[in-house]
């Protein structure tokens, strides 16, 4: 899969993005993550990309000519114009299933705004998804677009060594996930529970999964509506309640 991320700071994208398991991935070329610096399609000599908004107003607007040729340089390139994601407050607020559905894709761009925004007439002509990562404002669209990039690449095969981590984590059916526990089997006066010790497998599962449906209970209730709980479940953990 192909990222490519239309910044002004390319650097801050790169270095952020090519450590850890993306880093990994980028090097086995299951993912290719290619920042596109903006400024290096300005026309104005002094590089700039921005100027003040018509109408007037406080702040500056990213102009629509560098913007849009930064696009075309990476459209011209692979052949086609991908889905085109930008990164604003204004838009749906990023989800797994949103993840899960931008990885089926082969690329991707994003367009990280700065200043006030970006010239509107540039988003009509080639934005195709406006994505937000929470209710506040950023200083810019590149931590976005890394979050992003992050949660799309675990659901690309490959990317995640162990197949079923990407499927069992949280928010999957709408449920936090369980708590996890590692060696030794007991810390600072803390024991690991009986059950994950059993070597049962059935038992293991039920345990985790009341735990799943516990978690999200006590910190997120607002999942419950949508989670896919039987109706024994939401008899037993009182989940009617909350609905």
């Amino acid at each position: 899969m192909n990222f490519y991320i239309l910044t002004l700071f390319p650097e801050m994208v790169m270095q952020g993005l090519n450590t850890s398991i993306i880093g990994k991935a980028v090097e086995k070329d299951i993912l290719h993550i290619e920042a596109v610096n903006i400024r290096d399609y300005t026309k104005d000599k002094h590089q700039k990309v921005d100027d003040y908004p018509y109408g007037g107003g406080a702040g500056m607007v990213m102009q629509a000519q560098p913007v849009y040729d930064a696009y075309l340089a990476v459209t011209d390139k692979i052949g086609y114009r991908p889905r085109t994601i930008y990164l604003t407050p204004q838009g749906p607020t990023f989800t797994q299933p949103m993840a899960k559905e931008f990885a089926l894709e082969k690329d991707l761009i994003f367009l990280c705004g700065h200043y006030e925004g970006v010239d509107e007439r540039v988003l009509e002509e080639i934005v195709t998804d406006y994505v937000s990562i929470g209710d506040y404002v950023l200083t810019g669209g590149e931590l976005p677009a890394m979050v992003m990039a992050d949660a799309i690449s675990r659901m690309v095969p490959g990317v995640l060594t162990n197949e079923e981590s990407g499927a069992t984590e949280s928010f999957e059916g709408n449920l936090l996930e369980y708590p996890q526990y590692s060696r030794p089997a007991e810390w600072n006066g803390k024991k690991v529970p009986e059950v994950l010790l059993s070597g049962d497998h059935n038992k293991i599962e039920s345990f985790r999964r009341e735990q799943s449906i516990m978690r999200t209970k006590k910190y997120r209730p607002d999942l419950l509506k949508k989670a896919d709980l039987s109706i024994k479940e939401k008899a037993v953990y009182g989940v009617n309640d909350l609905l």
